[in-house]
């Protein structure tokens, strides 16, 4: 006997094919039919009397019942065999191991994306893709993605002792992790991306992958950013049962952001902020324009601090810079804090109300997402990060061309608490200098007054304007 179970109390996991079930009735009932025709043409026949209409028709309708039941038995057999045949094969593909976050990704490496334009790569299923297929995961491992595997099934023939999963589900497997701020929203923005092109649907819960391993749960910072988006965050950790898991509807996000296009990007991010700011009680339009006793703009601008890796060698010189230059604006205002010692909503809150921000390079830089449009960024960053970091240290660049923000400055230092002892091209170099600590220039730092009097200017020009529109950022 098929064992099926659904994680839901009070609904009916799906059965047979409707379509098959309607056949066989509508072959009973056409042979039904058929003996009543013969029934009333024999009773009401002028044949010879020795011809027994009766046991004519009982022939006829015995006949015809074994038949049909012959057909409902090779219906179940069929299905039997359909779930027997269900193969499973492994989330990880190690063939593709060098080309993980690229076309052929190792994440259910059998299965072609779909491709829209301007959006991200995306699966879904049940599809014409799929060919009507459920997805359907087996997946405990937390340290091999190899182990944990994945399966396509029709509705009406899932594995024995499936956990059907009512509701939409969303899947994804990131490269990186589900705890950093900066790959946090990499990985999740393509979900807000397809939820805000399809009538913003929300999902029942999360399913997510590292390589194919099994995360059990998401970082504060973030799941509080998908709260805000979509409401409560349930994050499955395959609990119920030894499965597999078969899912009514799922969407499967693997590369991250991407082939999304630069607008939808800025869309997304124009949804998280304002869901973010609505999450935390703040005005979803931001501050407006903000003026002194004097009439004269105000210019927030905050120093981003963070503790560790990183930091500042001498964080009180720096924010003696700062605090000089700031003076010398009329109109600006300084605001130093401790990035770990704020909550998500206080993030949402001192970003709110930031113009400028200044900070060393790390995952809190993440928060100038929350910041209004035309917003300035100033990064630091350690020695070694120049010659060696690659691409990866513009991530924040990036961020900010998207959330059309403007990176005001980027300052490498040169200078090392000690060198390394590889040769400068081996990468065990940039290990070395990577979380190494910040120094300061004085020449470079006090160009923070030019960023503070740019943004002066753009708010005196924005006074002589007529007042802006109301944002529709918050489409969902």
């Amino acid at each position: 006997m098929t064992k099926l179970m659904e994680v839901e109390t009070g609904r009916k996991a799906p059965t047979k094919r409707r379509g098959s079930f309607y056949s066989i009735n509508l072959i009973i009932f056409v042979f039904v039919l058929f003996f009543l025709v013969i029934l009333f043409h024999s009773e009401t026949s002028p044949l010879d009397s020795s011809f027994s209409p009766s046991t004519t028709s009982w022939a006829f309708f015995n006949r015809w019942k074994g038949l049909a039941l012959s057909h409902s038995n090779l219906t179940d057999t069929l299905i039997s065999e359909l779930r027997e045949s269900v193969t499973f094969l492994p989330l990880k593909d190690l063939r593709f191991s060098k080309t993980a976050m690229t076309w052929n990704t190792w994440f259910m490496s059998s299965l072609n994306d779909t491709i829209e334009e301007n959006e991200a790569e995306y699966l879904y299923f049940p599809s014409k893709a799929s060919k009507g297929r459920l997805l359907c995961i087996k997946s405990h491992d937390t340290r091999d993605g190899t182990r944990n595997s994945y399966a396509l099934a029709w509705p009406e023939s899932l594995p024995n002792s499936t956990m059907f999963m009512k509701g939409l589900t969303f899947v994804s497997d990131s490269y990186y992790d589900y705890v950093n701020l900066w790959h946090e929203v990499c990985a999740m923005a393509p979900f807000v991306g397809w939820s805000m092109k399809n009538e913003c649907l929300r999902p029942k819960r999360w399913v997510l992958f590292h390589w194919g391993e099994l995360r059990n749960s998401m970082g504060q910072w973030l799941q509080s950013l998908m709260q805000a988006n979509f409401g409560e965050v349930l994050v499955e950790g395959f609990e119920k049962g030894d499965g597999p898991y078969c899912f009514e509807k799922a969407i499967v996000m693997r590369h991250n952001v991407g082939n999304m296009g630069k607008e939808k990007r800025l869309q997304v991010f124009d949804l998280l902020r304002c869901k973010a700011r609505g999450f935390c009680g703040i005005n979803k339009e931001g501050r407006g324009r903000e003026v002194n006793e004097r009439g004269e703009p105000i210019i927030r601008l905050t120093l981003l601090m963070r503790k560790g890796s990183r930091s500042f060698k001498n964080a009180t010189a720096v924010i003696d810079i700062f605090a000089r230059e700031c003076a010398r604006v009329k109109g600006c205002l300084l605001k130093v804090v401790q990035s770990e010692d704020l909550t998500f909503c206080d993030q949402v809150k001192v970003m709110s109300n930031t113009d400028i921000v200044a900070s060393p390079h790390g995952a809190q830089l993440t928060n100038m997402l929350f910041m209004d449009r035309n917003s300035s960024i100033m990064e630091f960053f350690p020695k070694g990060w120049l010659e060696l970091a690659g691409i990866g240290q513009y991530a924040h660049h990036w961020m900010a061309d998207l959330s059309r923000m403007k990176h005001q400055g980027a300052w490498w230092d040169p200078n090392g608490e000690k060198e390394c002892p590889f040769p400068k091209e081996d990468p065990e170099c940039f290990t070395f200098y990577k979380d190494g600590k910040v120094g300061h220039n004085e020449t470079f730092f006090s160009g923070g007054q030019d960023v503070v009097n740019q943004v002066r200017i753009s708010k005196l020009e924005q006074a002589t304007q007529s007042t802006p529109l109301k944002s529709s950022a918050c489409i969902c």
